[in-house]
């Protein structure tokens, strides 16, 4: 039930999902009736989707902690229950996503080793793939060694999930200079250089648009304000190509002609190509989906869900974390 468009956008992103993939089952976590309305007038029966009914559900005004208290009969507690008890592998909402965070910390629980679970989420960059980028929003007042935790589950994710071998792992600072930084930099430097990891020293802003690293690991607080950033790039190209167009004919029809080749080009800055971004470090998959996704998004969300379920990732990122801790 959560998100802008739920039930609607959920329910018509887990048919897509479901088609496209044979070899999952899906539990949809909400109200019976709404959901049974629209599956309904899609005309779409499977015997790989079960409802489970959940009548409350947690807004995005509510407060995530006190939510989980006070309505238990929400789609959001219901839905990390059943990957803490075991009665399904993955999670995924685009709901309230302070609720997703506290309840797949609190209910899931972490993986052991891990002090603060993180998100990551994929920029492209200039060498035709994307700069995975953590932690972006999880927490904030990052410590050394949670930017640690961030690099050794976010090389697993990228390895896995990307096809990048033995990917590279930069730390955010403001030059390239292991003299430059602040205390957590200079701190989590020397955590870094000392783990199994590819760790490649200090980068900076313009390098993750480059793709100077695989993996740019930073404080929650700066990396939510990157990531904001971002997202609001698309807004003004469109902008400025609307403005552009509007100056006299010839502009508009360069811009028509043109239109086509600049959908393809900037595909990939579509947060809807890429659905959700994982919580790593909770025992269980949960995927946080923005507000406003679109039944593509959720599909998306769905599969990446899956997918990392099939490529064992929990079971990883435990083994990497204690032969750390054994080192």
């Amino acid at each position: 039930m959560g998100g802008d468009y739920a039930p609607q956008n959920i329910v018509l992103g887990a048919i897509d999902a479901l088609k496209s993939d044979p070899n999952f089952e899906l539990i949809l976590v909400g109200k019976t009736d709404a959901i049974e309305e629209i599956l309904k007038k899609e005309g779409f029966k499977s015997d790989r989707l079960e409802i489970i009914d959940a009548q409350e559900v947690i807004d995005m005004s509510d407060n995530p902690t006190s939510a989980l208290k006070t309505k238990k009969n929400s789609s959001i507690v219901i839905g990390a229950n059943l990957v803490k008890d075991k009665k399904a592998h993955a999670f995924v909402s685009a709901g309230n996503t302070g609720a997703m965070m506290a309840a797949s910390t609190l209910l899931i629980g972490r993986i052991k080793g891990v002090a603060r679970p993180t998100i990551g989420a994929n920029i492209p960059n200039q060498k035709g793939r994307s700069t995975t980028l953590f932690d972006v929003g999880a927490s904030i007042d990052s410590k050394p060694i949670h930017l640690l935790e961030q690099a050794i589950l976010g090389s697993i994710y990228v390895e896995e999930l990307q096809g990048i071998k033995n990917p590279t792992v930069g730390i955010l600072s403001i030059g390239e200079e292991e003299s430059k930084g602040n205390d957590l930099t200079f701190a989590a430097t020397k955590l870094l250089r000392e783990a199994n990891i590819n760790f490649i020293g200090n980068v900076e802003g313009r390098d993750i648009l480059k793709g100077t690293s695989d993996i740019v690991v930073t404080d929650g607080f700066i990396g939510n304000i990157i990531l904001k950033f971002a997202e609001s790039i698309i807004g003004l190209l469109k902008y400025k190509l609307k403005m552009y167009a509007k100056k006299n004919l010839w502009n508009a029809l360069r811009v028509l002609f043109a239109k086509g080749s600049l959908k393809g080009a900037l595909q990939d800055m579509d947060y809807q190509s890429h659905g959700g971004v994982p919580l790593l470090g909770i025992n269980g998959i949960s995927i946080i989906g923005h507000g406003s996704s679109s039944p593509l998004a959720i599909k998306n969300m769905i599969l990446r869900a899956k997918e990392m379920y099939d490529k064992n990732l929990i079971q990883k990122f435990e083994e990497a974390l204690k032969n750390h801790a054994e080192k």
